[in-house]
């Protein structure tokens, strides 16, 4: 705790002789974007830069490498990325406490850096979680260089620690400490669901606007030739997807007049993404496709298709369930883990038949924005029952909702029972083409802008 409390305040001294020196006028229209992780896999921040840019501002985003971000973000001359130094690898030698508050006072020191020597914008946005050290650095930079501050809540930081830290541990009631602190100094505040804005205002007296995620333009159904073309790029790097002819895969085909239909027999393709973390339990899917696995062995009727199931991300189980998977040896299900590019990731939910969220919410106050994805592709989803999954996923209306294995189970076979027959895609069409009407930015302008025109 002493050792937290001496980062902040080197970050303090740091900041007001870093301010004094080299103070500067503000840019009109203007707005700095803090993500304290990997900008390329923090998709929402990257919809409100391109969204600043559409409208005539320019943007400023500090946050960590890895995955590129969108080429929109990247070959705008009005976009300038900082990227902070890595922390160094300690958490095997080190114990948590210890590593943790070293890995703090790293990131105090560099974001303190880069804000105020790198960073010129009127507007400051950051991203929430994680809460520290961003929460108090960010706020202490706009206090001292007169930036105004929103917060974007996408969940709470303290909520998701308590997945690798006991309820009680010290960092987990510092944490909720600085959220509420940090979060009501704020000038403004947006989240991501009703049910937040209104835990929020009742836990810590935190006045938000419900900002919904919805899909950008580029998350919309596709034609066959589309999917076609994908799944002949997929093909090249991944055998499962490699079909019997020439110019062909295992979902599509061409004829001889040189149009695209989809194979007789075709497997049926379902799709789901994941950031491997522990708030998504990937054994619930794997029960379930081991039941489907079964039942498809029983059948001797050959009611329901086989299965690719493909499951895109990165994160730190996912070897862990690849070393689960590759143990399986089933007939009639095929699992598949890439990492996808930007461009192909929206284009192989569009082309899916049905996509599974394993999200569970550590706060059960936020939503899954890989459920918006999808649904902006026009894919039925069925979701991990939480909290307040109603106010985007409506049971039997626009997808399914199921709480374990056994649902699961139970809502694959429905759907994909004679499944090339029955074409349910049809079941939900009419609620998807009204959900994919409001698109990201037009979202965005109503709810968000108005905040940064004052």
């Amino acid at each position: 705790m002493e050792f937290l409390m001496h980062s902040f305040g080197l970050s303090f001294i740091l900041g007001l002789l870093l301010a004094v020196c080299f103070k500067r006028c503000k840019k009109a229209k203007s707005v700095c974007i803090v993500v304290l992780g990997d900008i390329g896999r923090s998709p929402r921040m990257q919809y409100h830069a391109i969204s600043f840019i559409k409208e005539g501002y320019s943007v400023e985003i500090v946050g960590y490498p890895g995955t590129p971000p969108l080429n929109k973000l990247q070959n705008d001359s009005r976009v300038k990325i900082h990227y902070l130094s890595i922390p160094p690898n300690l958490n095997s030698k080190l114990i948590t406490t210890i590593f943790y508050a070293f890995k703090v006072f790293w990131q105090s020191i560099n974001l303190s850096y880069s804000l105020f020597l790198k960073c010129n914008s009127s507007y400051l946005l950051l991203q929430n979680p994680p809460a520290i050290p961003s929460m108090p650095i960010c706020w202490f930079y706009c206090y001292i260089t007169r930036t105004k501050l929103a917060i974007d809540w996408h969940n709470y930081a303290y909520s998701v620690m308590i997945f690798s830290l006991s309820e009680k541990h010290i960092l987990i009631k510092l944490a909720t400490i600085i959220e509420a602190f940090f979060g009501g100094k704020a000038m403004y505040n947006f989240c991501v669901t009703k049910a937040m804005k209104d835990d929020l205002d009742k836990k810590w007296s935190i006045r938000a606007k419900v900002l919904y995620d919805r899909p950008p333009d580029n998350f919309h159904p596709i034609s066959l030739k589309e999917k076609h073309k994908l799944f002949i790029k997929l093909s090249k790097e991944y055998n499962i997807f490699k079909g019997t002819e020439k110019n062909s895969t295992i979902f599509t085909r061409t004829t001889v007049n040189k149009e695209i239909e989809l194979q007789v027999n075709k497997p049926a393709l379902v799709m789901s993404s994941t950031s491997w973390t522990k708030d998504e339990d990937f054994s619930i899917l794997l029960d379930a496709l081991n039941d489907y696995n079964n039942e498809c062995v029983l059948n001797k009727y050959k009611e329901y298709p086989d299965l690719i199931c493909v499951i895109s991300g990165k994160g730190p189980l996912k070897a862990f369930y690849s070393n689960i998977i590759e143990k399986k040896n089933w007939n009639h299900v095929k699992v598949l883990t890439p990492w996808l590019e930007n461009e192909d990731y929206p284009k192989l939910l569009a082309s899916a038949d049905l996509g599974v969220c394993l999200h569970k919410s550590s706060s059960g106050v936020d939503l899954p924005i890989k459920i918006v994805d999808m649904f902006g592709c026009g894919l039925p989803v069925c979701a991990y029952n939480f909290k307040c999954l109603n106010e985007l996923v409506k049971d039997n209306k626009n997808g399914f909702i199921f709480s374990n294995a056994e649902e699961l189970s139970t809502q694959l076979k429905l759907w994909f029972k004679n499944f090339s027959q029955q074409q349910k895609n049809n079941l939900f069409r009419d609620e998807l083409i009204k959900f994919q009407q409001l698109r990201w930015h037009k979202n965005w302008i109503n709810k968000a802008l108005p905040s940064f025109e004052i």
